[in-house]
């Protein structure tokens, strides 16, 4: 089975389970780091396995321009052009549809967008998205969708969504006619559209799981809604979902909205948040965040953080990390990017420990509680 639900929390949706992608058993909940172009940003391979990331995230919009799916099936797949083992998701590149509206056009047969890189034309459609994804040899697929900007009134939410749908049922009949690639076993998941419309979401999930995809993404969030609006769109959603599929939360987010989103039911994350605050010097600590540039940690000299079990994290003090950022050195960078990576990996997999105890609501009602009161 891709997924295995191991123990349901009694008092919420929270689940932990088990993610086997082509031999790679993956607990959940879990967070991938975001590897856009192949590369989590200012971190090695090494560190990623000292960490033990199991999956990252890389972009089909990005890797289609540069360096190009073609250059990369050369090297025998995205896999051994990054020299990484673990498992890969990618995403379609729906995302770069919705923020880059002012260089694309929309059809019902796909994208028509200009590159960012150098103004070059080219068109993505559900079809040949997937063929770029097996060309990368990624072990989830995601379908092309469009991302229903925000706000939007109803009936812009029902006409994206039927945009989407049908890009849906595209990409399920041509990823079942095609082949993977490299020897490795792919899935397709799909992705739940609809705005901030209770009625239109659970539609679409409906007409999802009625074409049947190994997996479910909850996108169209974390675009400029309040938080509770994005809470209780998670909670339609995943009260909808099949329970024995992995959901996955795509683009979200702080370390509140994991733990909040774990508590209804969701798996899968990622978020651009802890690799990108990072290079601008924001830490993110089980003390709450910590903004390196202030004056007041100059002479710190506790560890970053003695909770979260990285180098980064408890052999460097806050002092010596704030002399790095105002220094302009590239170690500071890293480091950073090190510990932030760190602390959602241990924020996620001790949800899960929490989970299997029985503890979860109360942890993460403690948890919380410390976190945005130091954060204060």
């Amino acid at each position: 089975m891709l997924f295995n639900v191991v123990h349901s929390d009694t008092n919420s949706r929270a689940r932990a389970g088990v993610l086997n992608l082509n031999g790679i058993e993956i607990p959940t909940p879990v967070f991938m780091p975001v590897g856009t172009q192949g590369t989590v940003k200012a971190v090695s391979r090494r560190i990623l396995h000292e960490l033990r990331v199991q999956i990252i995230l890389g972009n089909t919009y990005h890797l289609y321009l540069r360096p190009g799916s073609y250059v990369i099936e050369q090297f025998g797949g995205l896999h051994k052009f990054m020299n990484w083992d673990p498992a890969i998701l990618t995403d379609s590149g729906g995302y770069q549809v919705f923020s880059l509206k002012d260089l694309r056009k929309l059809s019902v047969g796909g994208v028509e967008f200009q590159s960012h890189i150098d103004g070059s034309r080219h068109f993505f459609s559900p079809e040949n998205v997937i063929d770029i994804q097996r060309e990368l040899g990624s072990d989830i697929i995601m379908v092309l969708d469009e991302c229903t900007p925000y706000p939007a009134t109803p009936g812009e939410a029902v006409k994206s969504t039927e945009l989407s749908i049908n890009w849906a049922e595209r990409s399920k009949i041509h990823f079942s006619e095609s082949e993977p690639h490299y020897g490795r076993k792919q899935f397709l998941f799909a992705i739940g559209q609809g705005s901030m419309f209770e009625d239109i979401r659970e539609n679409y999930i409906e007409k999802m799981t009625n074409i049947g995809f190994d997996g479910y993404a909850i996108g169209g969030l974390s675009v400029g809604e309040p938080a509770e609006t994005m809470y209780h769109i998670i909670d339609v959603s995943t009260n909808k979902l099949p329970i024995d599929k992995p959901r996955y939360l795509m683009g979200v987010g702080t370390p509140e909205n994991i733990l909040e989103a774990i508590e209804l039911g969701i798996d899968m994350f990622d978020c651009v948040l802890p690799t990108r605050n990072a290079r601008n010097g924001q830490l993110f600590t089980t003390r709450g965040k910590i903004n390196l540039r202030n004056a007041v940690y100059k002479l710190a000299k506790e560890p970053v953080d003695e909770t979260i079990n990285s180098d980064a994290s408890r052999n460097y003090s806050l002092g010596y990390l704030r002399h790095l950022f105002i220094a302009g050195e590239i170690l500071g960078l890293q480091l950073a990017t090190e510990h932030n990576i760190a602390f959602y990996l241990w924020l996620v997999r001790t949800a899960r420990q929490k989970i299997l105890s029985g503890e979860y609501r109360q942890w993460k009602k403690f948890f919380l509680d410390n976190y945005q009161n130091n954060d204060k």
